[in-house]
C-alpha cells in the first residue's frame, strides 16, 4: 500500500471485500483486503455532493493482474459516496488505480489478494456445449426458474416470504424486473428517481401510487435507496445459490419509465449495469415482452444490447422477452434465447438456426384468474416442462392464483400455492442425479426422447398411453432401466439390464417415463 493510500483511508477512503453471501460491505482495513474469487471487491470514496454528481461526475477504477486490466465504470451511492465494484475470476494478487474528472477520486491505488473460490462458490453461470449452461467451474447448471417480477421492490415482508418459497420449492433463477410495476392494492416501497421538488406533497402521493407520470421524477437523479433495496434482494438469493433474471424495462408500468428517451434510457442501463454486475448471480434481460413497449424501436433494442455488453466487464448472460414479436436471437450480443411461447417442438428448428441454448421463459402461468395465459392446471404446468426437457431445452415457471388476502400473486412476490413446484423440482434432481451436461433431443423421434448418445437416455410418453415399448438402444452397451412417474415423483428401478432392441413392461398410463443409463 504507498503513502497516498493510506493518506485517503485516514481521511475516510474506504476499501472492502465483500464476501460470496453478497452481505453489505466491511471495512477490510490494511494487511486484511482479501476476496473470494467471483465475489465483490468493492472500493468506496468520499467525493463531490453538490449539483447533480450522477451526471457531472465520473468515476472508475482500472484493475491489474500481471498484463491483464480490466476498467470497471463505478457509480455515485448517494451522501457523497462513490462505489465501483470488480468481480476477480482469477486468484492472485490484484492491484487498482482510479480514474475521475473529480480530483479528490482521482488515483486512489491499492491492492488485494483474491483467494481462490470456497465450497459452494462455484462461480457465475455461463453457456456451455452450445445448448446448455454451466457454473464458471465446471459444474452443469440447469435453469429451473420462476417468475417473481416485484421482488425487489415490494419490501418487508413479502421479500423475505418470497425468498423462504423460493428455497423451499428448489427454484435456482428468478425473473425479477428492476424498474417497478404496479402491484395491485400494494404499493413499490420506493421509487428508483428523485422526486422533483417543485411537486405538491398530493402530487408526490400521486407519483409514488402510479398516479402520476415520469414528469414528476428528475430522471437524470437516481434514488440510491431504491436500488440499494434491490440489491439486497440480489445478495439474498445469492445466498441461496438462484440466479437473478434482472429485466431492465417492461410494459407493465404506471409511471411512464418505459418511455423516458434515449439520453435518460442510456444513463439508467449503465448505472445499473455499473451497481449490479459484480454480483455473480446476475444475468440480464433487457426486456420482459418488449414488442409491447410501442415507444421504443428496434434500433434502441439493439442499442441497449451494446450498451449493456460494453459497460458489463463481466460479461454477464443476456437476452430479451417477446409477446409475438420474437427478437433475432443470431444477433451476437444475445448469449441465449428467452421465449414466450410452449411450441416444443419448435426447438431443433430454432437451435439450428440460433446455435445457442433455449429458455421457454413464460410457457403461461399455473393458476385460476381469469385470464387464459394464468389458468394452467399444476398437470399441465408439470407436462410443458417435460415437454421442454425432452425437446432438449428449458422452461419457467409462473403462477397466478387468485388473491384473497390483498397480497400479490407468486408471478410478482409471496407465497406458492401451486401442486407443479414439487414436481419441477424432482425433474431438476433427476437430471442433476444422472451427472449429464445437458441433453440433446433425438431427431424425428417414435416417441419423444432425449439423451447423451451412448450413455444416457430419457423416454417421455406425454399422453400415449402404452402398455409395453420396444426402445431401440445401442447394441454395443448394457443400460440400467428406471420407470418414471413425474406426477406421483417415484422413480422405480427395472429388473435387469437391456441393450439393443428391448422390450419393455409399461403402465399402460399417461405422460409416463423411462430412463436408460449405462452400467
Amino acid at each position: 500500500m504507498d503513502r497516498r493510500e493510506l493518506m485517503k483511508l485516514g481521511t475516510g477512503t474506504v476499501f472492502s471485500g465483500v464476501v460470496a453471501s453478497g452481505s453489505a460491505a466491511v471495512p477490510a482495513g490494511v494487511g486484511s483486503r482479501q476476496v473470494e474469487q467471483w465475489t465483490v471487491f468493492e472500493v468506496e470514496a468520499p467525493g463531490p455532493a453538490s449539483g447533480n454528481p450522477f451526471v457531472d461526475v465520473t468515476f472508475g477504477a482500472r484493475f491489474t493482474q500481471g498484463h491483464r486490466t480490466v476498467d470497471v465504470t463505478g457509480f455515485y451511492d448517494g451522501s457523497g459516496v462513490y462505489r465501483v465494484r470488480f468481480s476477480p475470476d482469477t486468484a492472485g494478487r490484484w492491484s487498482y488505480e482510479t480514474t475521475s474528472n473529480a480530483r479528490e477520486l482521482t488515483g486512489l491505488s491499492g491492492t488485494f489478494e483474491c483467494l481462490p473460490a470456497q465450497t459452494g462458490n462455484l462461480g457465475p453461470v455461463g453457456t456451455a456445449h452450445s445448448f446448455h449452461f454451466q457454473y464458471a467451474d465446471g459444474t452443469p447448471y440447469f435453469p429451473f426458474g420462476t417468475t417473481c417480477y416485484s421482488y425487489g421492490f415490494v419490501g418487508a415482508p413479502l421479500d423475505q416470504e418470497t425468498l423462504e418459497n423460493l428455497k423451499a420449492a428448489g427454484f435456482n433463477k428468478v425473473r425479477m424486473c428492476l424498474l417497478p410495476k404496479p402491484l395491485g392494492k400494494l404499493q413499490p416501497v420506493a421509487m428508483p428517481f428523485e422526486q422533483l421538488a417543485s411537486a405538491s406533497p398530493a402530487r408526490a402521493e400521486e407519483a409514488s401510487t402510479g398516479g402520476a407520470g415520469k414528469e414528476h421524477f428528475d430522471l437524470a437523479r437516481f434514488n440510491p435507496a431504491y436500488f440499494q433495496l434491490v440489491e439486497r434482494r440480489i445478495q439474498d438469493l445469492l445466498a441461496a445459490n438462484i440466479e437473478a433474471d434482472v429485466i431492465l424495462f417492461h410494459p407493465y408500468d404506471a409511471w411512464g419509465f418505459k418511455s423516458m428517451g434515449q439520453e435518460a434510457d442510456d444513463r439508467y442501463l449503465r448505472y445499473a449495469v455499473a451497481r449490479l454486475s459484480a454480483y455473480r448471480n446476475v444475468w440480464w434481460s433487457i426486456a420482459n415482452e418488449y414488442d409491447l413497449i410501442k415507444s421504443k424501436s428496434m434500433k434502441d433494442w439493439d442499442r441497449y444490447f451494446r450498451i449493456v455488453a460494453e459497460n458489463d466487464p463481466c460479461s454477464r448472460l443476456r437476452s430479451i422477452h417477446h409477446s409475438r414479436v420474437m427478437y433475432d436471437y443470431t444477433k451476437p450480443w444475445c448469449t441465449h434465447a428467452s421465449l414466450q411461447a410452449y411450441d416444443f417442438d419448435k426447438s431443433a428448428a430454432r437451435r439450428a438456426a440460433w446455435n445457442k441454448p433455449i429458455i421457454y421463459d413464460e410457457i403461461q402461468y399455473e393458476g385460476n384468474i381469469s385470464r387464459r395465459w394464468g389458468n394452467l392446471s399444476p398437470q399441465e404446468m408439470t407436462y410443458r416442462f417435460w415437454r421442454a426437457i425432452v425437446n432438449g431445452v428449458y422452461a419457467t415457471h409462473g403462477e397466478s392464483y387468485m388473491s384473497t388476502d390483498g397480497n400479490p400473486v407468486w408471478s410478482d412476490a409471496g407465497r406458492l400455492h401451486g401442486a407443479s413446484p414439487a414436481r419441477i423440482a424432482f425433474l431438476h434432481k433427476l437430471l442433476e442425479r444422472t451427472g449429464t451436461t445437458g441433453l440433446m433431443a433425438a431427431e424425428n423421434p417414435y416417441y419423444l426422447n432425449a439423451g447423451n448418445p451412448g450413455q444416457l437416455y430419457l423416454w417421455y410418453f406425454d399422453y400415449h398411453c402404452a402398455g409395453e415399448y420396444e426402445f431401440p438402444l445401442p447394441e454395443t452397451a448394457r443400460f440400467k432401466a428406471t420407470m418414471i412417474d413425474p406426477w406421483a415423483m417415484t422413480a422405480s428401478p427395472v429388473a435387469g439390464t437391456f441393450g439393443g432392441k428391448s422390450k419393455i413392461t409399461l403402465s399402460g398410463k399417461p405422460y409416463q417415463a423411462v430412463l436408460f443409463e449405462k452400467v
